[in-house]
């Protein structure tokens, strides 16, 4: 049982390094840098923009929580 369990996690960490290894390369790229940084980016604006949209929600909560519709 413990040999399978070893095995497994040797699975894993293979698979997780094949995979940082294929990303380095990509990234090693002139146009995979460009992509990494733009995807970055864009990350960012929707991580920014689904704030707004929370804030937005909740200060509407509070406005009918205190009675200040307009």
């Amino acid at each position: 049982m413990k040999r399978i369990v070893w095995l497994g996690v040797g699975v894993a960490l293979g698979v997780i390094a094949y995979q940082k290894i294929t990303e380095a390369r990509s990234l090693a790229s002139p146009g995979g840098l460009n992509r990494a940084v733009a995807s970055l980016a864009d990350s960012v604006a929707h991580f920014a923009d689904q704030v707004r949209a929370g804030m937005g929600e909740r200060e509407a909560e509070l406005r009918r929580g205190l009675g200040l519709e307009a």
